[in-house]
């Protein structure tokens, strides 16, 4: 049952789609902004509704990142755009140790959008924003001509601050790094496949949407080194780990036992012809931990879920490249490459 409230504050009677005029600057999109968004998410006083937001923050040392959604479909077994677009800018936040925010949102919403539809995905943005909580500061809306929007594009932008004196970053990775994961993998990708091609699976797959900060922050606060971290969206683990061992040129290893798969999500896997190495992730994440470091980082991510694991390590150094292998359940050794293009478009 998806969580909103069904009552508009924009009467449908009266404009019951979305005109090009709600993105005209005039009364129509005030109207839209004030009713729908501002009252939405309440601005602080002391940042008033403008261009910029010009935001005093607690310390010098910020993270900034910024993303756009153009998913399709718009809503989906656990989640939608909406809480898509918030956590998807909170995790890449917290993948470089940062405590989130602030956070800006663009709307490009295509002229016959339901109301309702807009309504549904406002309130979803509300209520991820409020469970991780980082507070929307400043936004923009444009409305583009019917059949040119797919619906709705979101564009966010976001900013936290880092209170710690990590360095956490892919040319920290070290030989002899242990490699953790937090739960299980592919079913953000593979629910959304199954939703577009209509496969009638014995059961619903649901995306793992969901906000990462909490689980890095505690690590942080409990003095867990951390040399790396990053999220596996688009391209998924194998193409996560490549991008790190290649940045910096360290030859990485993983167990294939020790990776996590729902077993309706291996299954649809193999209906679909994908590897669940490459399918994306919107909670999932790898980090890179010293050894004297694993026994207090993986009691902390299975604190937040049972399926959290060491995957692999870091085997060697490199030289000047980057090596990702796979030891199998039957014990034979594969190279995991990156692919070529992206399996599953759309995906977020």
């Amino acid at each position: 049952m998806n969580d909103f409230n069904v009552s508009c504050p924009i009467p449908l009677d009266k404009y019951p789609q979305v005109l090009l005029a709600h993105g005209g600057g005039g009364k129509l999109m005030q109207q839209l902004l004030e009713k729908m968004v501002f009252s939405t998410f309440k601005l602080p006083q002391d940042i008033p509704p403008h261009d910029a937001a010009v935001i005093n923050l607690p310390g010098s040392k910020i993270a900034f990142t910024t993303d756009s959604y153009v998913i399709h479909p718009l809503f989906f077994p656990g989640g939608d755009i909406g809480s898509l677009a918030i956590n998807g800018t909170v995790n890449d936040l917290a993948m470089s140790g940062a405590h989130p925010l602030y956070l800006s949102l663009g709307l490009i919403i295509e002229e016959g959008l339901p109301m309702e539809t807009l309504w549904r995905v406002i309130q979803s943005l509300k209520k991820a924003a409020n469970r991780a909580n980082i507070q929307v500061v400043t936004g923009d809306t444009k409305v583009v001509d019917r059949g040119k929007g797919d619906g709705i594009f979101i564009n966010t932008a976001g900013v936290g601050i880092i209170e710690h004196n990590q360095s956490i970053a892919p040319q920290f990775v070290h030989p002899g790094d242990a490699i953790l994961i937090n739960g299980d993998i592919g079913r953000h990708g593979i629910s959304i496949m199954a939703l577009r091609e209509g496969l009638e699976l014995e059961t619903t797959i649901e995306s793992d949407c969901a906000p990462l900060h909490n689980i890095v922050l505690e690590m942080l606060n409990q003095d867990i080194e951390i040399h790396c971290l990053r999220d596996l969206t688009r391209g998924g683990l194998a193409s996560a780990l490549n991008e790190i061992a290649t940045s910096a040129e360290v030859t990485i290893n993983i167990k294939e036992r020790a990776i996590a798969v729902q077993e309706d999500v291996q299954g649809a896997c193999e209906i679909l012809g994908f590897d669940p190495l490459y399918v994306a992730n919107e909670g999932k994440f790898v980090a890179f931990i010293p050894q004297n470091s694993v026994k207090g980082a993986l009691e902390i991510m299975k604190s937040f879920s049972q399926d959290a694991s060491v995957i692999g390590e870091v085997t060697g150094k490199g030289t000047g490249m980057g090596l990702v292998t796979l030891e199998s359940k039957i014990g034979s050794q594969r190279i995991v490459d990156m692919l070529s293009g992206e399996q599953l478009p759309r995906i977020c």
